[in-house]
C-alpha cells in the first residue's frame, strides 16, 4: 500500500507525476494550478528521480518543450489553467498531428477572457472536441476526487503511450485546492530509451539504431494524399479508444426514473442530490463519465430505453448536454433532456440540483 496522506489536489499531481517516473515537466505559473508546479520545485525531483522540472517563458514555451521532449520518447506533462491551457492550442495539435504521447493538466477557472479564478467546467468544449485546429482528439479523464488527481496521472500517461495520443486531466479550481486524504502511488523507475522502445516501439527520435535509420517527427505534411491518409489513420486510432477506453461510475441507476450525469466537481454534489432526491420519495440516479472523451455513449442510451428524463448538471453554460442529447438519442428515443448549471465560478449547491430536476423534468 501506498503513503496515506493529507494533500491538496493539485500537490498530488505533482507528487504523483514524480512516482510514476515522469521524466519531465514543463510550464507557468496560472491560478488556480500554480501549487503544481511550486511543489515540483519544492520537492526537487531532479535529486530523487533525475527528473527535469522547468518553469518556461510562457504557456506557448511549455507546451513546445513538451513536444520536443515527448519526440524523443520521453515521458513528460505540462499543467495550466483555461487561459493557458488557449495558449497552448496550436502546440496540443501539433503534438496530436505528430502522434506523441505526454500528459496535461488543466485546473479550469471561470472564464471567458480572464475571467475568475473560481471553479469552472467550461473548457467541456475545448478539451473534447479537440480544442486547436484539426481534427484531432484528446483522451481526457475527469477526476473528482483528489484520490483520483493521484491516480489519473499514471492512468493518463499509459493511455497516452498506448495510443501515441495527447492526454489531459481535465479537473478544476475546487479540486485542485480541496483537500483529501490520498493513498500516493507506489515509486515506478524513470524508463530508459530501450526499455521505452520494446515497451512502445521504435517510433522516438532518439537517434540511429542499428536495426533503423534515424526516425523523423513531424505534424506537417505537403502531400494531400499522404495527409489524408494519416487522418484516416488518427480516425481508427479514436474508433478504438470508443471502444476500448469508456470509463464511467454508476450511482443508484437500478431504479431511478430520473438520471443526473455529471463530472467532476459537479457529480460530487449530485450524489447529496441523489440522497436528498430519494428522501422525497423521487428515484434519482447518477451517472458519471469519467472519461469525457471517449464519452459513455452505450450506457447513456442504454438508460434512456427506461428512465423518464436526464438531467446534466454543468458549472457552464451547458455543454455537455449535447453530447447527452446524442447519446440519449441513439436508440430513437424520446426521453427529455435538460440542463442545469451556474457559470462564473458559482459551485451549485445539491438542494439547487433537486430544485431544477423537479422544475425541468418532473413537473413539466
Amino acid at each position: 500500500m501506498g503513503d496515506l496522506r493529507l494533500m491538496k489536489g493539485n500537490e498530488v499531481i505533482a507528487e504523483a507525476a514524480i512516482r510514476c517516473g515522469c521524466d519531465g515537466y514543463f510550464g507557468y505559473p496560472i491560478t488556480p494550478q500554480s501549487e503544481v508546479m511550486e511543489t515540483l520545485m519544492a520537492r526537487e525531483p531532479w535529486d530523487e528521480t533525475g527528473m527535469v522540472v522547468l518553469q518556461a517563458e510562457s504557456e506557448v514555451a511549455s507546451i513546445n518543450m513538451v513536444y520536443g521532449a515527448a519526440g524523443s520518447g520521453k515521458k513528460v506533462m505540462t499543467s495550466s489553467s483555461s487561459p493557458g491551457i488557449s495558449l497552448m492550442a496550436e502546440g496540443i495539435s501539433y503534438i496530436a498531428g505528430a502522434e506523441l504521447p505526454c500528459l496535461i493538466v488543466n485546473v479550469q477557472r471561470g472564464g471567458p477572457g480572464l475571467g475568475t479564478i473560481q471553479p469552472s467546467q467550461a473548457d467541456y468544449f475545448q478539451s473534447t472536441k479537440g480544442g486547436g485546429h484539426g481534427d484531432y482528439r484528446l483522451i481526457v479523464l475527469a477526476p473528482s476526487s483528489v484520490q483520483e488527481m493521484n491516480d489519473f496521472v499514471d492512468l493518463g500517461f499509459e493511455l497516452a503511450y498506448k495510443y501515441r495520443n495527447p492526454a489531459m486531466i481535465l479537473t478544476d479550481g475546487a479540486i485542485g485546492q480541496m483537500m483529501e486524504k490520498v493513498v500516493l502511488s507506489e515509486y515506478k523507475p524513470r524508463m530508459t530509451s530501450e526499455e521505452i522502445n520494446d515497451k512502445y516501439g521504435s517510433w522516438a527520435t532518439n537517434g540511429k539504431k542499428p536495426n533503423r535509420d534515424y526516425n523523423i517527427i513531424t505534424s506537417l505534411e505537403m502531400d494531400s494524399a499522404k495527409m489524408e491518409s494519416n487522418n484516416l489513420r488518427f480516425q481508427e486510432k479514436y474508433k478504438q479508444m470508443e471502444e476500448e477506453e469508456v470509463r464511467y461510475e454508476t450511482f443508484q441507476c437500478d431504479d431511478a426514473e430520473y438520471i443526473l450525469v455529471a463530472f467532476g466537481s459537479s457529480a460530487r454534489i449530485c450524489q447529496k442530490s441523489v440522497d436528498l432526491a430519494r428522501a422525497k420519495g423521487l428515484k434519482v440516479g447518477l451517472l458519471r463519465p469519467i472519461t469525457l472523451y471517449p464519452f459513455p455513449k452505450k450506457p447513456i442510451a442504454e438508460l434512456a430505453k427506461k428512465v423518464k428524463g436526464f438531467l446534466t448538471v454543468e458549472m457552464n453554460a451547458g455543454q455537455m448536454v449535447e453530447d447527452v442529447q446524442l447519446a440519449a438519442g441513439c436508440g430513437n428515443s424520446s426521453v427529455p433532456v435538460k440542463y442545469f448549471g451556474r457559470m462564473g465560478g458559482i459551485i451549485p449547491t445539491p438542494g439547487e440540483v433537486v430544485e431544477a430536476l423537479e422544475q425541468k423534468l418532473i413537473e413539466a
